[in-house]
């Protein structure tokens, strides 16, 4: 076992997204301008071999090489060296849950296309050899194999189909091509064929990303090897793990990656229900943020205005309660969508398995289910899951309760059969006893689980019941928008106490809008009349064009989007909303595309938000700057100072405004462009409070604490503020357009602790005792405050 370091955690990490365009040279490149930003460590995007062209790098094709598109080992060697030259670190993002399903440049893959279940690579994916006759369904064909053969064509021992090439059994390559094909260890199938005959594990519903057993402690020592090295030989000092929900045991992986890395800074993409807490065995610093930005967020949300809006969005496009109206209603209805069409043969492989334990149980009382009444428990149950999965150091019974039991049992016209919801749910509970088949089946269950919620939540019921936007990120609650500042202060302090060295973040390469554009959307739920009136007007000139919208719903979500992004190119608007109405899956979808509605949802686009009506919604806008300004330094200043560790991601230390990826991936630029305005006042909010985190660690770190501190007077509800080890203070402005409205600050004061307290952002400025509110934000709506002596004193 390799002895645990006790190495000081990141003070801040900067998020760089590599590819081909912005290799390590590039990041080399921008290593000055980023130490001098103040961060302590650069945070990279998978750096393992992936496909080529890759734009993220999350599709790994080799686990033991550094990736040659971005400039190999030596090119990371030389970006290590000149990030610690500076006085940085590294932090490397890896992927242990799948691997590129693209033969042609996954070695190990081609070995078992060649070999079968016979291959010592064999034991690296999650397939299902029992199957399909025991061969890999490959779903890459454009149409059936008969209108296809054509397309066919044997070159030496490789079988090529356009782009993709396969290995030929041995032996096989003089055979007719129809008995060439039959005789493969694999079976070329009409893509379409995925949902429901596919005997692979794939990363959610996407068919080109296999999965891989990590669980195998060899499997686990071969993808790991490169990146263990990395570690020991100081190259790299951190990790973040991608997706860990997705492995057969989390808890294992982590404890057997923490012993692995001798106890390295690493924290975990884990999506959090509100109010779930991290697995407490798990030995990481934390997760990546994901639970932050939604208390961030909801921190500069109205409520009052939220529920304003939301009867506003019923009012103006009148969706049905499951089809967007209610948000359970949403996500239950989206859940079965999934659980029929995407994950179709996840839910068949956990039926097979299900009825298999029970025929062969040595238990009476399991026997005589028939599968199809397992198969519909099996789906009652997932359905109704209200956290991703269930853990083995959990207690499996709190996930899948005795509520979702009940609720499953009516799905049942005969009440005798509706007992095959106890029989899984004990075979879940682990209640009918333990062995490779039961802790398999176990295993498969929570992985199909953590792929339904995704899938249903983020990839669907995100994009069907939308009044605000802005709450509809990853992890996020949109119906629940809203953050008291009591419950922000909560979440803090149990941050500082039990993960105070998590990630935390505003903006990421999967957040759907970026913080900046998330921050200009939660204006509007200071101003949900306007809002409504803005909406009547664009969309009565719209009407007047005879351009109207396809739906109210793409009408209502497409002009907050407008709104959010402001000016900018056509096609990243147009981009961003093909992908809203695909993912949304009620008018066409990814796999079942209705040409004519996406032509009128691009029409609508072009003649609203990008046309005329467009610079409505740009001057509506310009009226909401000052708050827009307010939600953004606010939540930027209060994502840098509070417990755990903030990561920046590329390009946002000025104002970032962008869409979903692909738009939020785009290359970025070193140092970024800036201007006066916005731009200016938030890098050089960024730069003060990082620098202030790397010269105080100890005021941030691990031992350091979090205090409230409430404001008092007539608009004391619209100031937020917190003291950080008894050194630094932050307060900002919250729901600035209603402080507006109600008379300003007026008499408010934030009694400051005792001591004289410097302005860090306004140099030149200190307050002491009961400090003017209106005063600390003479300047900004936000201050960041240092104390600089204990003697009582009067403001310089």
């Amino acid at each position: 076992m390799t002895p645990v370091r006790h190495e000081p955690a990141p003070t801040a990490t900067y998020r760089l997204q590599l590819q081909p365009e912005f290799p390590f040279g590039a990041a080399a490149a921008a290593v000055p301008y980023l130490a001098s930003l103040g961060v302590s460590h650069l945070h990279l995007s998978p750096v393992l071999e992936a496909v080529p062209g890759s734009l993220h790098g999350y599709d790994v094709v080799d686990h033991a090489r550094v990736r040659d598109e971005l400039g190999g080992e030596e090119g990371l060697r030389s970006l290590s060296r000149t990030a610690r030259e500076h006085g940085l670190g590294l932090v490397v993002d890896i992927v242990p849950n799948h691997m590129a399903m693209v033969p042609r440049h996954n070695r190990a893959l081609w070995e078992v296309l060649r070999e079968g279940s016979d291959s010592p690579c064999a034991r690296w994916f999650d397939i299902d050899w029992e199957a399909q006759d025991g061969r890999v369904l490959l779903p890459v064909l454009g149409g059936r194999l008969g209108t296809e053969l054509g397309h066919l064509e044997v070159d030496g021992n490789v079988l090529r189909y356009h782009e993709h090439a396969f290995p030929l059994r041995a032996g096989t390559e003089e055979l007719p091509l129809p008995q060439l094909l039959d005789a493969q260890w694999y079976r070329l199938g009409w893509w379409r064929l995925a949902r429901t005959e596919l005997n692979y594990r794939r990363f959610f519903s996407i068919s080109e990303l296999i999965g891989v057993r990590v669980e195998d402690p060899e499997v686990f020592d071969a993808t790991h090897a490169k990146i263990l090295q990395l570690l020991d030989e100081g190259v790299v000092d951190g990790l973040r793990i991608d997706h860990p929900d997705g492995l057969a045991d989390p808890d294992a992986y982590l404890q057997q990656l923490h012993e692995a890395t001798g106890g390295r800074w690493t924290v975990v993409e884990k999506i959090l229900a509100q109010g779930e807490p991290l697995p407490a065995a798990w030995p990481v610093a934390g997760t990546t943020g994901y639970d932050a930005l939604r208390h961030i967020d909801g921190l500069f949300t109205d409520p009052a205005g939220a529920g304003e809006l939301l009867g506003q969005y019923r009012r103006f496009a009148a969706p049905q309660a499951d089809r967007g109206g209610v948000w359970e209603a949403t996500v239950r209805r989206a859940a079965y969508k999934v659980v029929h069409h995407e994950l179709a043969t996840e839910i068949d492989r956990l039926t097979r398995e299900a009825d298999r334990l029970c025929r062969t149980s040595p238990d009476p009382a399991l026997r005589d289910h028939a599968p199809w009444a397992l198969g519909t428990a099996l789906r009652e149950l997932l359905v109704r899951l209200q956290v991703y999965r269930p853990y083995a150091s959990g207690d499996a019974a709190a996930v899948v309760t005795e509520e979702a039991a009940h609720e499953a049992r009516g799905a049942f016209t005969v009440p005798e059969e509706a007992h095959a919801v106890d029989v899984v749910r004990d075979l879940v509970l682990g209640r009918t006893g333990d062995g490779p088949g039961r802790e398999g089946f176990r295993a498969r269950f929570a992985q199909t689980a953590s792929a339904l919620r995704a899938k249903s939540m983020e990839d669907t019921a995100f994009y069907r019941y939308v009044p605000v936007l802005s709450a509809n990120e990853v992890g996020g609650e949109p119906e629940y928008p809203a953050v008291p500042p009591e419950d922000f202060h909560a979440y803090c302090a149990r941050v500082q106490r039990d993960w105070p060295a998590t990630g935390t973040a505003l903006s990421t390469h999967d957040t759907k809008r970026s913080a900046d554009v998330r921050a200009a959307i939660s204006v509007l739920t200071q101003c949900p009349l306007r809002w409504a009136d803005l909406l009547a007007e664009v969309t009565g000139q719209t009407a007047v064009d005879g351009v109207g919208a396809p739906d109210p719903q793409v009408a209502w979500a497409a002009w907050q989007t407008a709104v959010g992004l402001g000016p900018a190119a056509e096609d990243r608007l147009q981009g961003a909303l093909l992908k809203h109405v695909r993912e949304a899956g009620l008018f066409t979808s990814w796999t079942e595309q209705d040409p004519a509605y996406e032509a009128s949802v691009a029409a609508f686009l072009r003649a609203g938000p990008c046309g005329a009506p467009g610079r409505r919604a740009a001057e509506f806008r310009t009226l909401l700057e000052p708050h827009v300004r307010a939600n953004v330094l606010g939540a930027a200043l209060v994502h840098l100072t509070m417990p755990g560790v903030p990561d920046v991601y590329q390009g946002t230390e000025v104002e970032y405004r962008a869409l979903v990826d692909p738009d939020n991936r785009r290359s970025a630029h070193f140092p970024p462009k800036e201007s006066d305005g916005l731009s200016a006042e938030k890098a050089a909010l960024t730069a003060t409070a990082l620098r202030l985190r790397r010269e105080r660690p100890a005021v941030f770190g691990e031992s350091a604490t979090y205090t409230p501190l409430d404001a008092e007077g007539p608009a004391a509800a619209h100031c937020v503020a917190f003291v950080r080890s008894g050194e630094a203070i932050t307060a900002v402005t919250r729901l600035s357009l209603r402080l507006e409205e109600a008379g300003g600050w007026r008499d408010t004061v934030l009694p400051l602790p005792a001591g004289r307290w410097a302005d860090r952002l306004t140099p030149g400025r200190e307050f002491t005792g009961h400090a003017r509110v209106e005063e600390l934000f003479e300047r900004l709506p936000v201050v960041l405050l240092e104390r600089v002596g204990e003697a009582e004193g009067s403001r310089a």
